[in-house]
């Protein structure tokens, strides 16, 4: 079992920066690919960024080029660096955790939501001018 816990949310400025941090409880972290999600007021929660056990990395065309997701093995923890922020980016951002069982998977597998067993609370971020 893993235990996600989001943190880093608040308020940031267009064009600035915000780095959010997942952090998990459990021995198998490391074996479980990590997403970010984000869902805005109104809207249906959508996929952000990817990252796989072997560091393999997948971004919304939304926020290619602005974000990054990295994730530290020894921390058991995935950071979101979330540059060039715009009012669009003013979401709740969830990370989650797919089976331990998922290898060599597709960028279509990390988008879906459906994928994931494992979700954190989810953290706020507003985005202002």
């Amino acid at each position: 079992q893993v235990r996600l816990v989001e943190s880093g949310g608040g308020l940031g400025q267009v064009g600035g920066s915000l780095t959010l941090s997942c952090a998990a409880s459990g021995r198998t972290f490391n074996d479980r690919n990590i997403g970010w999600f984000r869902q805005a007021p109104g809207k249906e929660r959508e996929f952000v960024a990817a990252i796989t056990r072997t560091r393999s990395t997948c971004y919304a065309d939304s926020v290619k080029g602005r974000f990054a997701i990295s994730r530290d093995m020894a921390k058991k923890s995935v950071s979101l660096r979330m540059d060039s922020l715009k009012a669009d980016d003013t979401a709740v951002y969830y990370c989650a955790a797919t089976p331990r069982t998922a290898y060599f998977v597709s960028d279509d597998y990390l988008m879906t939501q459906t994928s994931y067993g494992t979700w954190g609370q989810g953290t706020q971020v507003t985005v202002s001018s």
